[in-house]
């Protein structure tokens, strides 16, 4: 009890001198008054004892507070050289980030801006003095967005520019260039640090720009100045129209054609005056006038092109054609045929006079010699759909000529008519290799990878080159094979015919072999010639387009597609393509392929027998085809296998002639593009419903691939234009049925 009365006496905020030195006054009182007690001298000597006891205690808790203090004293000069080497790195970092050469800010996790440098929008002198820290990142965007020395890009409000800033500031990572006053550009970019921070960079790229437009504008003013080269080499009257109807381009021959002045024609300058110029100098025919070009013209949606033949006093004869533009406008061109024309006429009154010594089928052949020198006279002029517009005229040519075949002509003419149809096929081989290429390239291809026999394509091939081979002196050797493999029959075949026939080609002596190999990884086949190789820095070469070591391209002699083909569809079908040459030693290409273990092949269409019978008179064909020309060359071959056609040019005329006959057809052609009305795959559709067994084909020189899915699910089987003959035989007579 008298050492806590003892302990209250002191006063705990007390310093420890203070505290020992109340403790050193107590215990001498207490001793003086143990001293005085005479009475009870044991109690004084335990007051005296307690008293020590005390004085020990106090020193050493004077001891442990004297420690602590030190360690205080450690711990505050610790803690002011932590601060002082914050305050230095802060000071460096501020020096370092005023060293950069870009604007530079900070803003923390809560969006709001820790530091920036000088050079932080220092285009905006009217706010980057409100810049500072401490500013809201909301706050900053709207600060900066009524800076008047920001501009808006095109179309766009400064609370536009205020919402795209924050939905882009929600990203990780964007970079924008940003427009400024005085015409200079800043790119800002925005990146997020790791603790939810914002580092915002701003670099001047006004020089960049500008040398970019600039080089920009020379490249435009290279392909303007190409663009007129082209225009005024051409024999024809070009002029180029924007989707305002103002003129762009032109040539010297233009001018010449409207017997214009040069100077006349100006840049700008509307398509009125044209037309006006167009109706003053020539006539229209049939009592068409000018207004039918301007109308064309003024169409919202020219889906067509614009073509016709006008006259100009003096028996000048001049065709006008239009075509629309991808960005709205249009090209239109005028071409003098005045030539081509009265040779024409000529050629006619030629014919006029032989009329009555030439028999009726002569007078046909005549016709239609003359209808297909008016179809090439008549040059078409930026084809957009080469595919389909290309095609039409060549499976009309490959018709006609397939009908003369059947006549009993004399031998000159027989001769003749063989050279057409050679060079139509090799025109269509080249076509086919074109657009081969262009699926395989876009893959837009459709491959269909089953069981295929290799044996009857290796004796079709072995059939298809041997006499090329023994012309040349050449042994061929195909080695037979009951092999199945897991491929598309008719891309294999290709790239197999591709192969052949290039070392059949290029080989002079010794002779080429052709086998199937079995090897551990798959079957490969295997090409090999005696040739005379090829350099290991050609290998490569050779897959391009185009390209034939040490001769030139021709029709007669190949295009260098062969083996483009071969690589594009070997990559389509997974099969691996390898080469093994070298100079003077024969080149081997091998083609890996994968069995097809246990699976029986399907049954090859090149082995369907063509049971075609000319007198088979009780067939009736129902062929619908808008384009006139190909109508009555397929009308035309039809009848000489003794078809009786039902030829009708669109759909609604198809049903109304089906109705009002009453007649059934054995079999039907449809085309897939009809005009206006409905497509061949919609009248196929209603014919089933009616007719629900009528065989039919879609004959169509549209090869996307669109249409074939399209026609997939309908079981829609598709005859590309020029449609073989023996195909078309084999539908109509054989199993194709």
């Amino acid at each position: 009890m008298k050492q806590s009365l003892a302990t209250s006496l002191l006063d705990p905020a007390d310093t420890l001198e203070r505290q020992n030195a109340k403790l050193l006054t107590i215990a001498e009182a207490l001793i003086r008054h143990s001293e005085e007690m005479n009475e009870d001298r044991g109690a004084a000597f335990a007051q005296f004892q307690r008293a020590a006891m005390l004085e020990d205690q106090v020193r050493e808790r004077t001891r442990d507070l004297e420690r602590a203090l030190d360690l205080l004293n450690a711990s505050n000069a610790r803690l002011a050289d932590a601060n002082r080497e914050t305050e230095t790195a802060r000071q460096n970092l501020a020096a370092a980030i005023e060293t950069v050469q870009d604007g530079f800010a900070l803003f923390d996790a809560q969006d709001v801006l820790v530091m920036a440098n000088s050079r932080f929008n220092a285009l905006l002198s009217d706010v980057r003095d409100r810049i500072v820290p401490g500013l809201n990142f909301h706050a900053y965007l709207d600060l900066v967005a009524s800076s008047e020395h920001l501009h808006m890009p095109a179309g766009m409000t400064r609370i536009e520019w205020i919402a795209m800033r924050r939905a882009r500031h929600a990203e990780h990572h964007f970079i924008l260039n940003q427009p400024m006053g005085d015409g200079r550009w800043m790119q800002v970019s925005e990146h997020r640090t790791h603790d939810g921070g914002t580092v915002i960079l701003q670099t001047e790229v006004t020089d960049l720009i500008r040398a970019e437009r600039e080089e920009r504008g020379r490249l435009l003013d290279d392909q303007a100045q190409i663009l007129r080269a082209t225009l005024e080499h051409l024999k024809l009257g070009v002029c180029i129209f924007d989707a305002g109807l103002r003129l762009l381009g032109w040539n010297a021959r233009l001018s010449e054609f409207l017997l214009l002045p040069r100077n006349r024609l100006r840049q700008g300058m509307h398509f009125d005056t044209i037309l006006d110029q167009v109706r003053d100098q020539f006539i229209f025919p049939n009592g068409l006038s000018a207004h039918r070009l301007g109308d064309w013209v003024r169409r919202a949606l020219r889906r067509d092109h614009f073509q016709v033949e006008v006259t100009q006093d003096g028996g000048k004869v001049f065709e006008i054609f239009a075509q629309e533009l991808p960005d709205g406008g249009f090209v239109m061109s005028l071409s003098d045929i005045s030539a081509e024309r009265h040779a024409i006429e000529g050629l006619s009154r030629i014919n006029e006079t032989l009329e009555a010594r030439v028999t009726e089928r002569t007078l046909e052949l005549e016709d239609a010699l003359a209808r297909a020198e008016r179809a090439n006279a008549s040059r078409a002029r930026f084809v957009a759909a080469a595919s389909h517009d290309l095609l039409q005229p060549l499976s009309a040519a490959k018709l006609y000529l397939a009908s003369l075949g059947e006549e009993n002509t004399a031998e000159m003419a027989a001769r003749t008519v063989e050279k057409a149809h050679n060079a139509l096929l090799s025109v269509e081989g080249i076509l086919g290799a074109l657009l081969d290429i262009s699926r395989l390239e876009s893959g837009h291809v459709s491959v269909d990878p089953g069981p295929v026999a290799l044996g009857p394509i290796f004796a079709a091939l072995r059939d298809e080159f041997t006499l090329h081979a023994q012309i040349k002196g050449l042994k061929l050797r195909i080695k037979p094979t009951d092999a199945v493999v897991i491929s598309d029959r008719t891309y294999l075949r290709r790239i197999l015919q591709n192969l052949i026939s290039n070392a059949v080609r290029y080989t002079n002596s010794g002779g080429v072999f052709v086998a199937l190999r079995q090897r551990r990884d798959g079957v490969f086949v295997e090409v090999r010639d005696s040739g005379p190789g090829i350099a290991e820095d050609d290998q490569d070469v050779i897959y391009q387009e185009f390209q034939r070591l040490n001769a030139k391209a021709s029709a007669s002699e190949g295009m260098g597609l062969g083996l483009a083909i071969v690589e594009r569809a070997a990559a389509v079908l997974g099969h691996p393509l390898t080469l093994r040459s070298a100079p003077g030693c024969g080149s081997t290409f091998s083609l890996g392929l994968k069995p097809a273990l246990g699976q029986i092949a399907r049954p090859e269409e090149d082995q369907i027998a063509v049971a075609r019978d000319p007198e088979g008179g009780d067939i009736v064909v129902l062929l619908v085809e808008n384009d006139a020309e190909l109508s009555r060359a397929m009308t035309q071959l039809l009848e000489k296998w003794g078809v009786t056609v039902l030829d009708v040019s669109s759909g609604e005329e198809a049903l109304e002639l089906l109705e009002a006959t009453e007649l059934e057809p054995d079999a039907c052609l449809i085309d897939f593009q009809l005009g206006d009305g409905m497509d061949g795959l919609t009248l196929i559709e209603v014919l089933r419903a009616r007719h629900s067994d009528v065989p039919v084909r879609l004959v169509t020189a549209d090869r996307s691939e669109a249409l074939r899915k399209r026609a997939q699910p309908a079981q829609v089987e598709i005859l590309t234009k020029p449609v073989p003959t023996a195909q078309l035989a084999a539908f109509l007579f054989g199993s194709g049925r």
